[in-house]
């Protein structure tokens, strides 16, 4: 395994964008780009290149193959069809299950010992998907999960308080998507109780109900205006894999795989977990209350449902 190299599966909007916050954040040796492109992917390659002399160390940045994962410590994937007008998230599923499930067999032919990093969506569901066709530990293979939702909820947190982003503790749990909830009893400004903030400050508490609607509609404001998301995911995936190679053990929200936490088993979901060099470390489970657990159990069981309908015939297929 060589230290410092990064994967990158899918050189769209969204690998792009992670691949050019690297660059300009550093911290990685070398990045390999792979897609079924290849004249983008040469065309990406020789792009970032010709910034690296502005960039804040040396890196090496090139356009490959599947057999350049073997030596990797971590591979992304960002690769899959963006679901189409009026087209269900079920149908997007089937889509995607058949291409993740192509591309994990191609990782792992490598000889691929390393993490992998999901992005593609649904990612709770795509997470699972390649953690069933790799073999790998389950705390080697990491979706995104609601790391991006939850670097929203902390914008909008802070635009609404008027104090500094880094110093809102919040998280968005649950799927990535619109069942997802904010554990308000466990959100803190600094040292302070977001709720007891509020109480004091004589903000009404719906607001906090506001600003988790803004979250989950976040998504589909910006595809109404420009199309597409790639510029938050872009800097989460930089984010989780810089986590992932500096061995921090930061605290972020990832898809993981639950097994009897929160009273759920056999699934992947955003929760709180413990990132570092192996991935993920542990889970930090917190007390819900009953309305959030039940919020939480309500996204498990959508994401299963759709597991049942959509993808387990498709893994288990020759």
């Amino acid at each position: 395994m060589k230290k410092g190299k990064v994967v990158l599966v899918g050189t769209g909007f969204v690998g792009m964008s992670m691949a050019y916050s690297m660059l300009n954040r550093g911290g990685i040796e070398e990045l390999i780009l792979i897609d079924l492109d290849k004249e983008k992917t040469i065309g990406e390659e020789m792009d970032l290149s010709h910034g690296l002399p502005y960039a804040p160390q040396k890196m090496v940045i090139k356009a490959g193959d599947y057999s350049d994962c073997e030596e990797a410590e971590i591979v992304v994937i960002t690769a899959g069809v963006a679901q189409k007008p009026r087209q269900t998230r079920l149908e997007l599923a089937e889509v995607n299950t058949k291409i993740m499930k192509q591309i994990t067999k191609s990782i792992m032919e490598s000889g691929f010992k390393g993490i992998i990093v999901v992005a593609s969506n649904p990612v709770d569901l795509m997470t699972y998907v390649v953690w069933k066709i790799s073999g790998l530990p389950q705390n080697k293979v990491i979706g995104s999960g609601t790391v991006l939702d939850t670097a929203r909820l902390r914008y909008l947190m802070a635009d609404y308080l008027k104090v500094s982003s880094k110093n809102i503790h919040a998280y968005i749990m649950g799927e990535h998507g619109d069942s997802s909830f904010v554990p308000w009893d466990h959100a803190y400004v600094g040292c302070k109780r977001v709720k007891d903030i509020m109480k004091d400050g004589q903000h009404p508490m719906e607001d906090l109900k506001k600003i988790h609607e803004g979250v989950v509609n976040a998504a589909y404001e910006i595809i109404e205006k420009k199309k597409a998301t790639y510029y938050g995911i872009g800097m989460a995936l930089n984010r989780l894999v810089r986590a992932i190679l500096d061995d921090e053990n930061s605290i972020l929200t990832v898809s993981t795989y639950l097994k009897n936490q929160y009273g759920q088993d056999d699934i992947y979901i955003g929760v709180p977990a413990i990132i570092g060099r192996n991935g993920v470390r542990e889970l930090l489970e917190i007390d819900l209350n009953d309305y959030e657990q039940e919020k939480l159990s309500n996204s498990c069981q959508l994401i299963k449902e759709m597991r049942e309908k959509s993808i387990e015939k498709i893994i288990g297929e020759n």
